[in-house]
């Protein structure tokens, strides 16, 4: 019988199926287009904006949008919240509705060298990518320390009970431009936009009662001054108004009164230029004009004297009882009594 003698085919080294590193390498392909693609285009969020570094250097920025870059590590993206408004809190941490002291970081000296807790909000945003990422190590901590430094130095020259008072809006501004200096000095790309305190008061306990109470005290009495100012506001105006009332009503008696008394010397004058003229005549007619005035409301009673006897004439009983005249009188309306 003969035997046949089969041919073998070559196997891959190390026993790898045919075709195997064909895909091995179309995947490490694939993989390396993919990863260049997706290190090539990056997106910037609207409250974002990013930092182009090239071999490590700063060379540019780009804002909100699909952006193009050469793939790492030629370039790379550094992405930071520049157009978002950032928020730091002094004295206190805050997370949700939990709010945790810090004592630390409240409890300051005031000029007069009292105690006083203060507690406060800084509101700042990134006005500076570059200085932002290369200038400081910890931006955040920075501004807390900056923050703090400047309240500390501002309460530090003012007195308790202006600083619990009336003064929390100056120290503020102070605040905030102490804070604004040192942000320009050291070049930290931060921009400042508000400072606001939450709280100026002292330690609690007996202190802070005794504050309370001097503040209360405070308000009274400005109340009081309010209220006093506004009754003096209230006052004056009237009585101002009554003095320049009475002052015109003087005014104006004082005039008819001179221009009464002018027109009666002028009729005065006319009846002596007549009288001098004629002075029978005048006598006459103010005789007459004066009668004319005097008789029409009098009673004349006319006594008959003719005999030796005295008579008794009560004419003041008679004018008020309304009586008539006894037998020998007689009445007469219309002239002056005799």
């Amino acid at each position: 019988m003969e035997l046949v003698q089969l041919e073998k085919k070559p196997q891959p080294p190390y026993g790898v199926p045919p075709g195997l590193i064909k895909k091995i390498l179309f995947g490490i392909g694939a993989f390396i287009v993919v990863l260049i693609g997706y290190s090539t285009f990056y997106t910037v969020q609207e409250q974002e904006r990013a930092a182009i570094l090239t071999f490590g250097k700063y060379t540019g920025e780009s804002t909100a949008g699909l952006h193009f870059k050469w793939p790492y590590p030629i370039q790379q993206v550094i992405k930071v919240p520049a157009e978002l408004t950032q928020h730091i809190t002094i004295g206190y941490r805050q997370e949700g509705s939990n709010i945790t002291p810090v004592e630390e970081e409240a409890m300051m000296i005031t000029g007069d060298e009292n105690i006083v807790s203060a507690d406060a909000v800084v509101q700042w945003k990134i006005s500076n990518i570059r200085d932002y990422l290369y200038n400081i190590d910890d931006p955040e901590q920075f501004l807390r320390n900056a923050a703090s430094s400047s309240i500390r130095s501002v309460i530090g020259s003012e007195k308790l009970d202006y600083a619990i008072t009336d003064g929390k809006t100056e120290i503020q501004d102070k605040v905030r431009e102490k804070l604004l200096e040192l942000q320009g000095k050291y070049q930290t790309g931060m921009q400042i936009i508000d400072i606001k305190f939450q709280d100026i008061e002292p330690p609690s306990g007996q202190v802070e009662e005794a504050f309370r109470a001097v503040t209360n005290a405070r308000e009274e009495k400005n109340t009081k001054i309010n209220n006093a100012a506004k009754y003096q506001n209230d006052r004056i105006p009237k009585a101002r108004g009554e003095a320049q009332a009475l002052i015109e009503n003087a005014e104006g008696l004082k005039k008819s009164r001179i221009l009464n008394a002018q027109g009666d010397v002028a009729q005065f004058n006319a009846i002596y230029a007549e009288y001098k003229k004629n002075p029978g005549v005048t006598q006459s007619r103010l005789l007459m004009e004066t009668l004319e005035k005097i008789l029409p409301n009098a009673k004349i009673f006319i006594s008959d004297s003719s005999s030796d006897t005295v008579k008794y004439l009560p004419i003041n009983e008679l004018l008020r009882s309304g009586g008539t005249a006894p037998s020998g009188a007689g009445s007469v309306e219309g002239g002056g009594a005799k």
